[in-house]
Protein backbone atom coordinates (compact mmCIF):
# COMPACT_ATOMS: atom_id res chain seq x y z
CA UNK A 1 0.00 0.00 0.00
CA UNK A 2 1.10 3.99 -0.51
CA UNK A 3 2.29 5.11 2.48
CA UNK A 4 0.95 8.20 1.38
CA UNK A 5 -2.44 7.13 0.12
CA UNK A 6 -3.50 7.16 3.36
CA UNK A 7 -5.97 9.60 4.86
CA UNK A 8 -4.09 11.86 7.44
CA UNK A 9 -5.61 13.50 10.61
CA UNK A 10 -7.00 16.76 9.98
CA UNK A 11 -7.13 15.98 5.96
CA UNK A 12 -9.11 18.76 4.07
CA UNK A 13 -12.16 17.21 3.14
CA UNK A 14 -12.28 18.23 -0.69
CA UNK A 15 -15.84 18.55 -2.35
CA UNK A 16 -17.27 20.82 -4.27
CA UNK A 17 -15.93 24.07 -2.75
CA UNK A 18 -12.29 22.94 -2.75
CA UNK A 19 -12.88 22.76 -6.43
CA UNK A 20 -14.24 25.99 -6.83
CA UNK A 21 -11.52 27.95 -5.18
CA UNK A 22 -9.14 25.84 -6.33
CA UNK A 23 -10.18 26.53 -9.70
CA UNK A 24 -9.62 29.94 -9.29
CA UNK A 25 -6.15 29.78 -8.45
CA UNK A 26 -6.01 27.72 -11.69
CA UNK A 27 -7.37 29.80 -13.99
CA UNK A 28 -4.98 32.29 -12.67
CA UNK A 29 -2.12 30.41 -13.77
CA UNK A 30 -3.96 29.08 -17.05
CA UNK A 31 -3.66 32.84 -18.04
CA UNK A 32 0.37 33.19 -17.00
CA UNK A 33 0.85 30.26 -19.10
CA UNK A 34 -1.02 32.12 -21.84
CA UNK A 35 1.46 35.09 -21.26
CA UNK A 36 4.94 33.20 -20.66
CA UNK A 37 4.33 31.30 -23.61
CA UNK A 38 2.80 33.66 -25.85
CA UNK A 39 6.35 34.89 -27.45
CA UNK A 40 6.87 31.02 -28.24
CA UNK A 41 4.82 31.63 -31.42
CA UNK A 42 5.65 35.42 -32.00
CA UNK A 43 9.18 34.72 -32.27
CA UNK A 44 9.45 35.32 -36.04
CA UNK A 45 6.89 38.30 -35.63
CA UNK A 46 9.34 39.82 -32.60
CA UNK A 47 12.90 39.59 -34.43
CA UNK A 48 11.18 41.44 -37.21
CA UNK A 49 9.46 44.11 -34.81
CA UNK A 50 12.13 44.63 -32.63
CA UNK A 51 15.28 44.30 -35.83
CA UNK A 52 17.38 41.44 -33.41
CA UNK A 53 18.95 38.39 -34.59
CA UNK A 54 18.81 34.84 -32.64
CA UNK A 55 21.15 36.16 -29.57
CA UNK A 56 18.64 39.34 -29.03
CA UNK A 57 15.55 37.36 -28.77
CA UNK A 58 16.51 34.65 -26.62
CA UNK A 59 17.32 37.25 -24.54
CA UNK A 60 13.29 37.85 -23.70
CA UNK A 61 12.97 34.29 -23.06
CA UNK A 62 16.44 34.29 -20.55
CA UNK A 63 15.58 37.49 -19.18
CA UNK A 64 11.64 36.22 -18.22
CA UNK A 65 12.74 32.50 -16.88
CA UNK A 66 16.06 34.44 -15.15
CA UNK A 67 13.63 36.93 -13.09
CA UNK A 68 10.83 33.79 -12.84
CA UNK A 69 13.74 31.25 -11.07
CA UNK A 70 15.70 34.02 -8.80
CA UNK A 71 11.76 34.49 -7.60
CA UNK A 72 10.81 30.81 -6.47
CA UNK A 73 12.57 30.80 -3.20
CA UNK A 74 11.46 34.19 -2.23
CA UNK A 75 7.74 33.15 -3.56
CA UNK A 76 7.91 29.70 -1.51
CA UNK A 77 8.56 31.89 1.38
CA UNK A 78 5.67 34.79 0.67
CA UNK A 79 3.36 31.85 0.11
CA UNK A 80 4.62 30.12 3.55
CA UNK A 81 4.18 33.18 5.47
CA UNK A 82 1.00 35.53 3.73
CA UNK A 83 -1.02 33.18 2.39
CA UNK A 84 -1.86 32.11 -1.25
CA UNK A 85 -4.33 35.15 -2.13
CA UNK A 86 -2.16 38.09 -1.40
CA UNK A 87 0.52 36.36 -3.48
CA UNK A 88 -1.86 35.67 -6.06
CA UNK A 89 -3.37 39.41 -6.36
CA UNK A 90 0.33 40.62 -6.34
CA UNK A 91 1.32 37.89 -9.13
CA UNK A 92 -1.50 38.58 -11.54
CA UNK A 93 -1.19 42.40 -11.30
CA UNK A 94 2.26 42.14 -12.60
CA UNK A 95 2.08 39.83 -15.26
CA UNK A 96 -0.88 41.27 -16.69
CA UNK A 97 0.50 44.96 -16.60
CA UNK A 98 3.83 43.12 -18.60
CA UNK A 99 1.59 41.60 -20.83
CA UNK A 100 0.01 44.94 -21.67
CA UNK A 101 3.42 46.90 -21.97
CA UNK A 102 4.69 44.08 -23.89
CA UNK A 103 2.18 45.00 -26.79
CA UNK A 104 2.92 48.75 -26.70
CA UNK A 105 6.53 48.97 -26.61
CA UNK A 106 8.16 49.60 -29.86
CA UNK A 107 11.58 49.29 -28.39
CA UNK A 108 13.66 46.06 -27.17
CA UNK A 109 15.00 46.96 -24.31
CA UNK A 110 11.27 48.40 -23.11
CA UNK A 111 9.95 45.00 -24.11
CA UNK A 112 13.06 43.59 -22.54
CA UNK A 113 11.56 45.47 -19.23
CA UNK A 114 8.20 44.25 -19.94
CA UNK A 115 8.63 40.51 -19.95
CA UNK A 116 11.17 40.45 -17.06
CA UNK A 117 7.51 41.91 -15.13
CA UNK A 118 5.42 38.89 -16.60
CA UNK A 119 8.05 36.93 -15.38
CA UNK A 120 8.03 38.35 -12.25
CA UNK A 121 4.18 38.04 -11.83
CA UNK A 122 4.23 34.07 -13.50
CA UNK A 123 6.32 33.13 -11.15
CA UNK A 124 3.65 33.73 -8.00
CA UNK A 125 1.20 31.38 -9.12
CA UNK A 126 2.69 27.61 -9.73
CA UNK A 127 3.64 27.50 -6.29
CA UNK A 128 0.63 29.78 -4.96
CA UNK A 129 -1.69 26.72 -6.88
CA UNK A 130 0.52 23.97 -5.17
CA UNK A 131 0.06 25.62 -1.77
CA UNK A 132 -3.93 25.89 -2.83
CA UNK A 133 -4.38 22.60 -3.08
CA UNK A 134 -2.51 21.39 -0.57
CA UNK A 135 -4.73 23.33 1.79
CA UNK A 136 -8.08 22.30 0.06
CA UNK A 137 -8.11 18.53 -0.83
CA UNK A 138 -6.46 15.41 1.10
CA UNK A 139 -2.54 14.65 1.04
CA UNK A 140 -3.54 11.29 -0.43
CA UNK A 141 -4.61 13.44 -3.91
CA UNK A 142 -1.55 15.94 -3.82
CA UNK A 143 -0.15 13.95 -7.13
CA UNK A 144 -3.22 14.29 -9.21
CA UNK A 145 -3.97 17.66 -7.99
CA UNK A 146 -0.56 18.90 -8.83
CA UNK A 147 -0.79 17.27 -12.50
CA UNK A 148 -4.17 18.77 -13.14
CA UNK A 149 -3.09 21.83 -12.26
CA UNK A 150 0.30 21.21 -14.82
CA UNK A 151 -2.55 20.38 -17.30
CA UNK A 152 -4.66 23.24 -17.11
CA UNK A 153 -1.37 25.30 -17.07
CA UNK A 154 -0.73 23.23 -20.52
CA UNK A 155 -4.32 24.07 -21.78
CA UNK A 156 -2.91 28.13 -21.54
CA UNK A 157 -0.07 27.14 -24.11
CA UNK A 158 -2.66 25.48 -25.95
CA UNK A 159 -4.57 28.98 -26.31
CA UNK A 160 -0.86 30.49 -27.38
CA UNK A 161 -0.09 27.66 -30.17
CA UNK A 162 -3.55 27.60 -31.28
CA UNK A 163 -5.10 31.22 -30.88
CA UNK A 164 -2.40 34.03 -30.59
CA UNK A 165 -0.86 32.34 -33.40
CA UNK A 166 -3.41 33.06 -35.49
CA UNK A 167 -4.79 36.59 -34.15
CA UNK A 168 -0.89 37.47 -34.55
CA UNK A 169 -1.27 37.49 -37.89
CA UNK A 170 -4.73 38.44 -38.59
CA UNK A 171 -4.87 41.45 -35.95
CA UNK A 172 -1.55 42.03 -35.56
CA UNK A 173 1.31 42.96 -32.49
CA UNK A 174 -0.52 45.27 -30.55
CA UNK A 175 -4.25 44.27 -31.04
CA UNK A 176 -3.50 40.36 -29.89
CA UNK A 177 -1.50 41.23 -27.28
CA UNK A 178 -3.09 43.78 -25.59
CA UNK A 179 -6.44 42.17 -26.26
CA UNK A 180 -5.16 39.26 -24.19
CA UNK A 181 -3.95 41.13 -21.27
CA UNK A 182 -7.97 41.64 -20.22
CA UNK A 183 -7.68 37.83 -19.63
CA UNK A 184 -5.28 38.89 -16.55
CA UNK A 185 -8.16 41.34 -15.57
CA UNK A 186 -10.60 38.62 -15.32
CA UNK A 187 -8.94 36.55 -13.28
CA UNK A 188 -7.66 39.19 -11.32
CA UNK A 189 -11.49 40.35 -10.00
CA UNK A 190 -12.14 36.52 -9.92
CA UNK A 191 -9.28 36.20 -7.14
CA UNK A 192 -10.66 38.44 -5.30
CA UNK A 193 -14.06 37.98 -5.20
CA UNK A 194 -13.73 33.73 -4.63
CA UNK A 195 -10.58 32.96 -3.63
CA UNK A 196 -9.76 31.99 0.30
CA UNK A 197 -6.57 30.52 1.65
CA UNK A 198 -7.86 27.37 3.61
CA UNK A 199 -11.45 26.09 4.30
CA UNK A 200 -13.15 26.97 7.55
CA UNK A 201 -12.05 26.09 10.45
CA UNK A 202 -8.96 24.84 9.35
CA UNK A 203 -6.82 27.87 9.71
CA UNK A 204 -3.03 26.99 10.00
CA UNK A 205 -1.62 27.49 13.75
CA UNK A 206 -0.08 31.10 14.02
CA UNK A 207 4.06 30.95 14.08
CA UNK A 208 6.17 32.85 15.57
CA UNK A 209 7.02 36.66 13.47
CA UNK A 210 9.33 35.89 10.42
CA UNK A 211 13.23 37.34 10.93
CA UNK A 212 15.98 37.22 9.04
CA UNK A 213 17.45 34.47 10.83
CA UNK A 214 14.35 32.10 10.21
CA UNK A 215 13.74 32.90 6.57
CA UNK A 216 17.37 31.23 6.48
CA UNK A 217 16.91 28.70 9.01
CA UNK A 218 13.54 27.95 6.97
CA UNK A 219 15.12 27.75 3.32
CA UNK A 220 18.08 25.69 5.04
CA UNK A 221 15.80 23.08 6.28
CA UNK A 222 14.05 22.71 3.26
CA UNK A 223 17.20 22.29 1.06
CA UNK A 224 19.12 19.98 3.71
CA UNK A 225 15.96 17.58 2.93
CA UNK A 226 17.42 14.91 0.18
CA UNK A 227 13.78 14.81 -1.25
CA UNK A 228 14.08 18.70 -1.93
CA UNK A 229 17.21 17.91 -4.00
CA UNK A 230 16.05 14.88 -5.88
CA UNK A 231 12.83 17.02 -6.95
CA UNK A 232 14.76 20.01 -8.14
CA UNK A 233 17.33 18.17 -10.38
CA UNK A 234 14.37 15.85 -11.48
CA UNK A 235 12.39 19.09 -12.55
CA UNK A 236 15.86 20.28 -13.72
CA UNK A 237 16.32 17.32 -15.95
CA UNK A 238 13.66 16.82 -17.42
CA UNK A 239 11.14 20.03 -17.91
CA UNK A 240 13.93 22.04 -19.81
CA UNK A 241 13.63 20.04 -23.46
CA UNK A 242 10.26 20.72 -23.94
CA UNK A 243 9.99 24.10 -22.21
CA UNK A 244 13.08 25.28 -24.82
CA UNK A 245 11.05 23.55 -27.89
CA UNK A 246 7.53 25.68 -26.78
CA UNK A 247 8.91 28.86 -25.62
CA UNK A 248 10.99 29.88 -28.37
CA UNK A 249 13.00 26.96 -30.76
CA UNK A 250 10.25 25.07 -31.69
CA UNK A 251 8.78 27.36 -34.51
CA UNK A 252 12.34 28.03 -36.00
CA UNK A 253 13.67 24.43 -36.07
CA UNK A 254 10.65 23.51 -37.25
CA UNK A 255 10.46 26.08 -39.87
CA UNK A 256 13.76 26.83 -41.07
CA UNK A 257 15.58 23.91 -40.30
CA UNK A 258 13.37 21.72 -41.51
CA UNK A 259 11.65 22.83 -44.25
CA UNK A 260 7.88 22.99 -43.16
CA UNK A 261 5.74 25.43 -43.14
CA UNK A 262 4.19 27.61 -40.41
CA UNK A 263 0.74 25.76 -40.23
CA UNK A 264 2.50 22.41 -40.13
CA UNK A 265 4.87 23.37 -37.34
CA UNK A 266 1.86 24.79 -35.11
CA UNK A 267 0.29 21.76 -35.27
CA UNK A 268 2.92 19.85 -34.02
CA UNK A 269 3.88 22.36 -31.53
CA UNK A 270 0.00 22.17 -30.53
CA UNK A 271 0.79 17.81 -30.20
CA UNK A 272 3.24 18.64 -28.06
CA UNK A 273 1.07 20.23 -25.53
CA UNK A 274 -2.08 18.03 -26.42
CA UNK A 275 0.44 14.87 -25.24
CA UNK A 276 1.37 17.07 -21.89
CA UNK A 277 -2.45 17.06 -21.39
CA UNK A 278 -3.24 13.03 -21.52
CA UNK A 279 0.09 12.03 -20.04
CA UNK A 280 -0.11 14.47 -16.96
CA UNK A 281 -3.35 12.36 -16.13
CA UNK A 282 -2.01 8.98 -16.45
CA UNK A 283 1.41 10.11 -14.49
CA UNK A 284 -0.28 11.31 -11.58
CA UNK A 285 -2.68 8.38 -11.02
CA UNK A 286 0.25 6.16 -11.72
CA UNK A 287 2.02 8.12 -9.04
CA UNK A 288 -0.48 8.62 -6.50
CA UNK A 289 -1.22 4.88 -6.67
CA UNK A 290 2.57 3.64 -7.09
CA UNK A 291 4.74 5.68 -5.10
CA UNK A 292 7.54 3.48 -6.14
CA UNK A 293 6.80 4.69 -9.81
CA UNK A 294 8.19 7.90 -9.40
CA UNK A 295 11.97 7.41 -10.26
CA UNK A 296 11.54 4.96 -13.49
CA UNK A 297 8.95 7.26 -15.04
CA UNK A 298 11.55 10.23 -14.54
CA UNK A 299 14.40 7.86 -16.03
CA UNK A 300 12.35 6.28 -18.71
CA UNK A 301 10.76 9.78 -19.99
CA UNK A 302 14.98 11.29 -19.92
CA UNK A 303 15.95 8.34 -22.07
CA UNK A 304 13.26 8.50 -24.02
CA UNK A 305 13.84 12.52 -24.72
CA UNK A 306 17.35 11.92 -25.20
CA UNK A 307 16.83 9.14 -27.86
CA UNK A 308 14.00 10.96 -29.78
CA UNK A 309 16.23 14.72 -29.72
CA UNK A 310 19.60 12.72 -30.94
CA UNK A 311 17.85 11.04 -33.96
CA UNK A 312 15.56 14.14 -34.97
CA UNK A 313 18.64 16.56 -34.59
CA UNK A 314 20.93 14.48 -36.17
CA UNK A 315 19.47 12.93 -38.88
CA UNK A 316 21.57 12.56 -41.99
CA UNK A 317 19.83 14.06 -44.50
CA UNK A 318 18.55 17.77 -45.25
CA UNK A 319 15.75 17.10 -43.15
CA UNK A 320 13.97 14.30 -40.58
CA UNK A 321 10.94 12.31 -41.79
CA UNK A 322 7.74 13.47 -40.60
CA UNK A 323 7.23 10.30 -38.43
CA UNK A 324 10.58 11.34 -36.49
CA UNK A 325 9.67 14.70 -36.01
CA UNK A 326 6.28 13.50 -34.48
CA UNK A 327 7.15 11.17 -32.21
CA UNK A 328 10.13 13.83 -30.93
CA UNK A 329 6.85 16.09 -30.18
CA UNK A 330 5.36 12.89 -28.39
CA UNK A 331 8.13 12.45 -26.23
CA UNK A 332 8.40 15.74 -25.30
CA UNK A 333 4.93 15.81 -24.23
CA UNK A 334 5.64 13.61 -21.11
CA UNK A 335 8.83 15.63 -20.01
CA UNK A 336 6.41 18.06 -18.44
CA UNK A 337 4.10 15.74 -16.55
CA UNK A 338 7.62 14.15 -15.67
CA UNK A 339 9.31 17.19 -14.20
CA UNK A 340 6.32 17.23 -11.45
CA UNK A 341 7.39 14.15 -10.51
CA UNK A 342 9.69 16.45 -8.54
CA UNK A 343 7.32 18.04 -6.07
CA UNK A 344 6.58 13.94 -5.58
CA UNK A 345 10.07 13.97 -4.09
CA UNK A 346 9.39 16.92 -1.97
CA UNK A 347 6.15 16.65 -0.55
CA UNK A 348 6.34 14.06 1.80
CA UNK A 349 9.97 15.36 2.45
CA UNK A 350 8.95 18.61 4.22
CA UNK A 351 6.63 19.39 6.58
CA UNK A 352 3.45 21.71 6.11
CA UNK A 353 5.43 25.11 7.09
CA UNK A 354 7.65 24.37 4.59
CA UNK A 355 5.89 23.09 1.78
CA UNK A 356 5.71 26.34 -0.01
CA UNK A 357 9.84 27.13 0.49
CA UNK A 358 10.50 23.47 -0.76
CA UNK A 359 8.25 23.79 -3.94
CA UNK A 360 9.85 27.18 -4.85
CA UNK A 361 13.41 25.46 -4.35
CA UNK A 362 12.17 22.48 -6.69
CA UNK A 363 10.60 24.52 -9.30
CA UNK A 364 14.09 26.46 -9.68
CA UNK A 365 15.25 23.61 -11.46
CA UNK A 366 13.69 23.07 -14.89
CA UNK A 367 13.30 27.21 -15.10
CA UNK A 368 17.44 27.42 -14.65
CA UNK A 369 18.28 24.55 -17.22
CA UNK A 370 15.44 26.30 -19.35
CA UNK A 371 17.25 29.63 -19.35
CA UNK A 372 20.87 28.83 -19.45
CA UNK A 373 19.58 26.28 -22.77
CA UNK A 374 17.81 28.92 -24.40
CA UNK A 375 20.84 31.19 -24.12
CA UNK A 376 23.48 28.57 -25.31
CA UNK A 377 21.17 27.53 -28.05
CA UNK A 378 20.88 31.26 -29.21
CA UNK A 379 24.61 31.51 -29.01
CA UNK A 380 25.49 28.42 -30.82
CA UNK A 381 23.10 29.16 -33.65
CA UNK A 382 24.78 32.61 -34.17
CA UNK A 383 28.34 31.72 -33.83
CA UNK A 384 27.49 29.01 -36.23
CA UNK A 385 25.70 31.05 -38.70
CA UNK A 386 21.89 28.94 -37.85
CA UNK A 387 23.50 25.42 -37.82
CA UNK A 388 20.61 23.65 -35.26
CA UNK A 389 22.62 20.71 -34.83
CA UNK A 390 25.49 22.03 -32.96
CA UNK A 391 23.00 24.36 -31.02
CA UNK A 392 20.94 21.63 -29.81
CA UNK A 393 23.18 19.35 -28.98
CA UNK A 394 23.72 21.25 -25.91
CA UNK A 395 20.57 19.99 -24.69
CA UNK A 396 22.84 16.70 -23.86
CA UNK A 397 25.05 18.57 -21.86
CA UNK A 398 22.53 19.85 -19.27
CA UNK A 399 20.85 16.26 -19.42
CA UNK A 400 24.00 14.13 -17.99
CA UNK A 401 24.63 16.65 -15.36
CA UNK A 402 20.87 16.51 -14.41
CA UNK A 403 21.08 12.57 -14.41
CA UNK A 404 24.30 12.53 -12.86
CA UNK A 405 22.80 14.13 -9.65
CA UNK A 406 19.50 12.20 -9.65
CA UNK A 407 21.76 9.01 -9.39
CA UNK A 408 23.94 10.33 -6.35
CA UNK A 409 20.77 11.65 -4.13
CA UNK A 410 18.31 8.93 -5.02
CA UNK A 411 19.58 6.52 -2.30
CA UNK A 412 19.94 8.89 0.24
CA UNK A 413 16.45 10.44 -0.80
CA UNK A 414 14.45 7.06 -0.58
CA UNK A 415 16.39 5.76 2.83
CA UNK A 416 15.30 8.90 4.27
CA UNK A 417 11.66 8.84 3.27
CA UNK A 418 12.00 5.10 4.83
CA UNK A 419 13.29 6.63 7.97
CA UNK A 420 9.82 9.15 7.57
CA UNK A 421 7.57 6.62 6.92
CA UNK A 422 8.42 4.04 9.71
CA UNK A 423 8.48 6.85 12.57
CA UNK A 424 4.94 8.24 11.42
CA UNK A 425 4.01 4.74 11.75
CA UNK A 426 5.41 4.04 15.47
CA UNK A 427 3.73 7.69 16.12
CA UNK A 428 0.28 6.31 14.94
CA UNK A 429 0.05 2.91 17.18
CA UNK A 430 1.97 3.53 20.61
CA UNK A 431 -0.68 5.09 22.05
CA UNK A 432 -0.80 5.63 25.82
CA UNK A 433 -2.46 3.21 28.07
CA UNK A 434 -5.06 5.08 30.44
CA UNK A 435 -5.25 3.11 33.94
CA UNK A 436 -8.79 2.00 35.42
Amino acid sequence: MNPCSAALPGDPPGGRRAVAVWGTGVAVYFVAVIFRTSLGVAGIDAAERFHIGASALSTFSILQLLVYAGMQIPVGLMVDRLGTRKVLVLGTVLFTAGQLGFALARSYDLALACRALLGCGDAMTFISVLRLGARWFPARTGPMIAQVAALCGMAGNLVSTVVLSRLLHGAGWTATFAGSAGAGALVLVLLLLFLKDHPEGMEPAPGPRPGKGSVRQQIARSWREPGTRLGLWAHFTTQFPAMVFLLLWGMPFLVEAQGLARGTAGSLLTLVVLVNMAVGLVYGQIVGRHHAARLPLVLGTLGATALLWAAAVGWPGDHAPMALLVALCVVLGACGPASMIGFDFARPANPPERQGTASGIVNMGGFVASMTTLLAVGVLLDSTGGNFRAAFAFVFVVQALGLSQILRLRGRAEQRERERVVASRVETVHVPVRST
